[in-house]
């Protein structure tokens, strides 16, 4: 029997999207690790449930399913600065407005995108757009979400994997059985068996390391078919091909 994702756009709600199923295609980490403290200081969690990254000191960097439309928005609480939510070092700021990708209607459709820009500026070290147009190979997923497609809860302890990537066309196929069409050119997929973004993680950067060591963000946590089923990856908004209207956007927002 065929397996049908329908996705609702929530849009205005700070709520990610859910499938039709009751679960939601926004993806924490199944078969990570537990960050140490420090280990990627420009990781943020947003109160409706879903990460980001620090772009800038007062912009935030997330997926578009996660954030209602362009516009004044200060319903988002952003916790930073620690990979424990409870840590007394962690640190809570205010949203004031969004830029969505004007583009966006729903997670499957592709330019799932959004900066949010926040009450103050952040004294931590920010998160930089990789300069280059790299989609292969194995990249580094985070967030602070479910460990397991049917765990109760999500995560107090920010989790991380390494993921490697799939081609596009292994991707595209899997996910025409469930009846979505991939939007290649926006998308990034990637996974391994026992190893995938869950519910909770949507937003959060995918990353790697530049040739200097550095770590540059290639994507952003969008969507999946539930969380590490066999035969469905992990579908993340691929930076390279936005970069130029994220960085606009980013500078509307400073």
């Amino acid at each position: 029997m065929a397996i049908c994702l329908l996705v609702c756009a929530l849009a205005g709600a700070d709520v990610p999207a859910r499938a039709a199923s009751g679960r939601a295609p926004a993806r924490d980490v199944v078969g990570g690790k537990i960050a140490g403290d420090g280990r990627f200081p420009w990781a943020v969690r947003l109160s409706m449930g879903c990460g980001g990254a620090l772009t800038a000191p007062r912009l935030v960097l997330t997926a578009g399913h996660c954030v209602g439309p362009t516009g004044p928005n200060d319903r988002i609480t952003v916790t930073a600065g620690a990979t424990d939510l409870e840590s007394r070092s962690a640190i809570t700021v205010k949203s004031v407005e969004v830029y969505r990708s004007p583009d966006f209607v729903t997670e499957t459709s592709g330019d799932d995108w959004a900066v949010v820009r926040l009450e103050r500026e952040l004294t931590l070290p920010t998160l930089p757009l990789t300069p280059d147009d790299v989609d292969e190979g194995d990249f580094t997923v985070m967030g602070w979400g479910q460990t397991r497609e049917t765990s109760p809860a999500q995560e107090r302890r920010l989790h991380y994997a390494t993921v490697p990537t799939i081609p596009d066309e292994e991707c595209a196929k899997a996910y025409r059985k469930a009846g979505v069409t991939l939007v290649r050119g926006d998308s990034i997929c990637a996974g391994r068996r026992g190893v995938d973004t869950c519910q909770g993680d949507s937003g959060g950067p995918m990353v790697r390391r530049d040739r200097l060591g550095r770590w540059v963000q290639v994507g952003i946590v969008s969507w999946g078919l539930g969380c590490a089923r066999d035969g469905y990856f992990g579908v993340y908004t691929q930076i390279a091909t936005f970069r130029d209207e994220i960085q606009k956007a980013a500078h509307k927002l400073s």
